[in-house]
């Protein structure tokens, strides 16, 4: 039997949830068909999401097709949930990504496009709601073909490759060189040929119905069952986690796919950590097991080290997640004790990384970064839900990045009596949402392998800020170039003091030449209103310092489609709200970051003075007469040990 696992994804309201009962249903995993309006939908067990008629967290079911043994993953839709769906692409053999008839090709639709795309997931597309009124098959497939990728392509035909219509087959043949000289030449595509193109991305199967009145699911499952490929196995045992919760009782689950060899109860996963307890989950039931094998999915209870995205055995970590929050929020805690909400706190972000929950000590505060505003909400009620704690929020603060513009070599120095070490870095701009990445170009024989090893280490060690607010630093490449090292003197510590200074010398240096940028973050719109307020749409747009591209007519309504700082237009669906009386909808979806437009206004409220950031400074100390000496950061570079590699 072949095994595959496969996660369903979707911009909000586009029927994922219901496609996903559809599925359970004509395999006879369900009995009856769940409901998201009911709060009866097998995979939205959570009671938040009962109330809310949402998915909230990702869910495991477990279903038959013929010779298909199917593991399916749900995941949220609304897109203050997105980092939750991104967490599950790195196990998926495929995924199924839905498609609403009604509204087509939506923003989060690209995000998750784009999230699919980072992570190589071979995708099946489900254009969903294809019994309303007035839907076009044909213009939908262009949608999909123009603002997702031309290779998305019918293959609702009876599923036998020889009855591939024609057009088809050579529209199939066209989306690979090779494929296409052979098929010119007479070889006709194969079941096998086409199942490598779509694992390849290079083709994405199409398909047409309706999960609400159960139209296309049959022809849906076949297609999973003929076109896909079981993923091969590793010999050595490997897992990856890609959720962390807690059950009713409190225990902690690590979610996992295991991705090599077999995992059985009481194997040690991590250093003196056993799975003292294996579980596979189907719904919101569970049935303890004595192992896993390779492909499967399950639950580990006994680890306590474990966050999404970590390899385990032999498996490698997924990449650092593309999307993060935008939004920074201080906790009014009402009379809740603050230690007592830190650790709820500390729960919820051992769930949920991206919450990034910080403690300020001086001003006695608790901060929580989120996506959006419907995720706040919902925090706010697991406190009060599984923690007992009524708490608020107070207003919202944008979460600023910065970066550089030009290149530049940073030098630092720590060299305290018995201590020694240098450390120059050559720091270059890199592209937009890359983050911060490292490496090293330095001779061996310049500086030992271990010291080389002890600056990348520490690079990767903190969050580094930025010189012009103190924001955490974006879209840079650090590269060590030179450094030296004391034979006698030398120890770890000193390469960390000595790179993180060197970080923060180079940031001043370009500071000097305004080679630092401040970044904000931006949202991608879409804003649809009546004829009579388009006007005045407009208007808000360019002056929240907007953008938007030529508006499209949908019936009565007009569409503008753009981009705007987050800073501006965050509140402005209540707005919408009120001069459309209700009739007007704005969908926004976080576009990344871009420069602020109004940098000087933030620089100055953030008042941040780097050189006085005594925990982030620029400056070096250096040795003379059997004492260190501070030496001030645009002294350094005259008083460094080693020349500089780069010409300034």
């Amino acid at each position: 039997m072949k095994h595959i696992v496969a996660g369903v994804a979707a911009h909000v309201d586009a029927g994922k949830t219901t496609l996903s009962e559809a599925l359970l249903y004509k395999t006879g995993a369900v009995r009856t068909l769940g409901r998201v309006d009911n709060g009866d939908a097998f995979l939205d067990p959570d009671t938040l999401e009962k109330q809310r008629g949402i998915t909230i967290f990702s869910h495991q079911a477990n279903l038959h097709y013929g010779d298909l043994s199917l593991t399916l993953l749900d995941s949220p839709g609304h897109v203050d949930f997105a980092a939750q769906t991104e967490q599950i692409l790195p196990v998926l053999d495929y995924a199924i990504l839905v498609v609403s008839a009604t509204d087509g090709v939506q923003g989060y639709t690209q995000t998750l496009w784009r999230l699919l795309k980072r992570y190589h997931v071979p995708t099946l597309i489900f254009v969903n709601k294809m019994d309303a009124d007035g839907v076009d098959r044909e213009a939908i497939l262009q949608q999909l073909q123009t603002e997702l990728a031309p290779g998305c392509l019918p293959f609702d035909w009876d599923g036998d490759v020889d009855l591939m219509p024609e057009e088809t087959a050579e529209a199939i043949a066209l989306q690979d060189e090779t494929v296409l000289d052979d098929y010119l030449n007479g070889t006709p595509l194969s079941t096998p040929m086409i199942q490598h193109m779509i694992q390849r991305r290079e083709v994405f199967p199409c398909f047409f119905g309706s999960g609400l009145k159960m139209t296309g699911i049959d022809t849906l499952l076949d297609g999973l069952s003929r076109w896909t490929l079981e993923s091969e196995p590793a010999a050595e045992f490997g897992a990856r986690a890609f959720k962390i919760s807690h059950d009713e009782k409190g225990e902690r689950l690590t979610w996992i796919r295991v991705t090599g060899g077999v995992l059985k109860t009481k194997a040690e996963v991590l250093p003196d950590q056993k799975a003292n307890q294996l579980r596979v989950y189907n719904g919101g039931k569970s049935q303890m097991v004595s192992e896993i094998s390779a492909g499967g999915v399950g639950v580990i209870l006994g680890l306590t080290d474990t966050r999404p995205g970590q390899g385990l055995g032999a498996a490698a970590n997924s990449p650092a997640p593309l999307l993060q929050p935008v939004l920074n929020y201080a906790v009014t805690l009402n009379g809740v004790d603050a230690h007592t909400c830190l650790t709820a706190l500390r729960q919820l972000e051992d769930e949920d990384p991206q919450l990034h929950v910080t403690w300020s000590e001086q001003v006695q505060e608790i901060r929580v970064q989120i996506m959006g505003p419907i995720q706040l909400e919902v925090l706010q009620e697991q406190l009060k839900t599984r923690f007992n704690l009524v708490v608020s929020f107070g207003e919202g603060s944008i979460l600023y990045r910065e970066t550089i513009t030009e290149p530049v070599e940073g030098v630092g120095h720590f060299e305290p009596l018995r201590h020694y070490a240098e450390v120059h870095l050559k720091m270059t701009p890199a592209k937009s949402g890359s983050g911060m990445t490292f490496d090293t170009d330095c001779p061996v024989d310049v500086l030992g392998k271990n010291w080389q090893h002890q600056v990348l280490t520490s690079l990767q060690a903190k969050e580094h800020l930025g010189v012009l607010a103190g924001a955490p630093l974006t879209d840079m490449h650090i590269t060590l170039i030179t450094g030296k090292a004391s034979i006698v003197h030398s120890v770890g510590g000193d390469f960390r003091e000595a790179t993180w200074r060197a970080v923060r010398q180079g940031l001043m240096m370009l500071l000097a030449n305004d080679g630092d940028q401040l970044l904000e973050p931006w949202y991608q719109f879409r804003l649809t209103v009546d004829g009579d307020n388009v006007g005045r749409a407009m208007t808000d747009i360019q002056r929240m310092h907007g953008s938007f591209e030529t508006p499209t007519t949908n019936g009565a309504n007009t569409v503008l489609s753009g981009v705007a700082p987050v800073s501006e237009m965050q509140d402005y669906a209540r707005t919408v709200q009120a001069y459309t009386h209700g009739l007007g909808q704005l969908e926004c979806v976080v576009d990344g970051y871009r420069p602020c437009h109004n940098a000087d206004e933030v620089i100055a409220d953030a008042d941040y003075h780097p050189v006085s950031d005594l925990e982030n400074t620029p400056d070096s100390v250096f040795c003379a007469h059997g004492a260190g000496y501070p030496v001030a950061w645009d002294q350094v570079p005259t008083a460094a040990h080693v020349p500089y590699v780069m010409t300034h």
